[in-house]
């Protein structure tokens, strides 16, 4: 198969991505695309031309279509910005079965329901423990985002993989610097690099003195197997780690602000009127922070009318597909007792998130602990002062300055 070249005589497309204007609603643009039918196409920043999915019933079913391949060694596969290429982050998302199966099956065990609620006693340790800290501070106001959204995540990855918690600023910053908007491919490479060598280290020095987490039965149970190289290991790994804070961390911000931008909401929470485990399948839904799920197709498919030819980069936001008004009655109206788990938040199909039982109990823990220990929570600015991450592969807000 060749690689198309970037078709650059379409300027009338819009660009692609969109950023958001408000940081809990998608791009305006995506309503706009959605007027063209439930596939649109679009332009990427090299001029190459893309298809990007709005229609949920579409997207759904392309994301268990074998015709999309998800392999980022592919020279055809669609780049958004060079930075994310240099990233390095390929285990799991960027691989097609057989390969993606293999791997998938040896950690799916970590991330059952039944291992993930005997993790919830520390999730609720670490969380409670954050709220400790900043009710100790005395001030009656703070920025959740360092002080809450991010730590908590950061800390919770670290429980489960077995990494040291005390090597959290490191790798939180290498994880920013990798996917910063503003940072260059190289800038993105130095930081993959920076983390891949950090668990090159780890591993050695596990293998010498194996400790309780994931990472460590990966080291006794596949590599000392031979069923998975070093290389492997530490790709797994920083994977888990850099996916398992960061969107996460992302998502606790968010709703956060959002609950709190919307305080009828936050109210039901808080009440108990509503459980919060149904407010976080809602808050997953309307907001869709890990919005970048790309594809390329490896045969030609026909769907929503149109022929996506082998080859074409196919884009599908979940943020699109979860704001569909085919699958979701009033989908711009924030409804935490609306009670739906069909939602595409953590995709759909073989690539479906594999981390979705422990973000679903972090997101719980977290908001449920914060809603009942600071009910008189509020936000100290304006939301339309917060602005949103610049051009990011996740959603999110840099900061969140509350009082109570």
């Amino acid at each position: 198969m060749t690689s198309p070249s970037p078709r650059t005589a379409h300027p009338e497309l819009p660009e692609f991505p969109m950023s958001r204007q408000c940081p809990y609603h998608p791009p305006a643009g995506y309503a706009e695309l959605r007027k063209d039918g439930p596939l649109a196409r679009v332009r990427l920043y090299d001029g190459r031309v893309a298809w990007v999915v709005t229609g949920y019933a579409e997207t759904r079913s392309l994301l268990v279509d074998p015709r999309l391949s998800s392999d980022r060694s592919r020279p055809d596969f669609p780049v958004l910005v060079p930075r994310m290429a240099a990233a390095r982050l390929v285990a799991l998302v960027g691989m097609d079965p057989p390969e993606h199966g293999i791997q998938r099956r040896m950690l799916i065990p970590s991330f059952t329901v039944k291992r993930i609620n005997g993790l919830r006693p520390a999730i609720r340790r670490i969380v409670t423990q954050r709220i400790d800290d900043l009710l100790a501070e005395g001030s009656r106001e703070a920025d959740l985002v360092p002080g809450f959204a991010l730590p908590v995540p950061s800390a919770v990855i670290c429980e489960l993989l077995g990494v040291p918690y005390e090597d959290h600023e490191f790798f939180e910053e290498q994880t920013r610097r990798m996917l910063l908007a503003t940072s260059t491919a190289e800038e993105a490479a130095t930081a993959s690099g920076a983390l891949i060598s950090y668990f090159d280290e780890l591993i050695e020095a596990k293998r010498t003195g194996p400790g309780t987490g994931l990472l460590d039965e990966l080291i006794v149970d596949r590599l000392g197997t031979g069923e998975l190289t070093h290389s492997e290991v530490a790709s797994i790994a920083m994977f888990l780690l850099v996916a398992g804070h960061e969107t996460t961390a992302n998502m606790i911000g968010l709703s956060i602000l959002t609950l709190l931008a919307h305080p009828e909401q936050f109210e039901l929470l808080r009440s108990g009127e509503v459980a919060a485990a149904g407010a976080v399948e809602e808050l997953l839904r309307f907001l869709s922070v890990a919005d970048e799920l790309q594809r390329v197709a490896a045969a030609d498919i026909e769907i929503g009318g149109v022929v996506i030819e082998e080859g074409d980069a196919v884009y599908l936001p979940n943020a699109a597909a979860n704001r569909s008004p085919a699958a979701f009655p009033d989908p711009d109206t924030l409804d935490v007792g609306r009670g739906t788990r069909h939602h595409l938040a953590f995709g759909y199909g073989i690539h479906q998130c594999i981390g979705q039982n422990l973000a679903r109990a972090e997101l719980e823990i977290a908001l449920q602990e914060l809603a009942t220990r600071l009910p008189e929570l509020r936000l100290a600015v304006p939301v339309e002062h917060l602005g949103t991450k610049p051009g990011g592969s996740v959603q999110g807000i840099v900061r969140l300055p509350v009082t109570w």
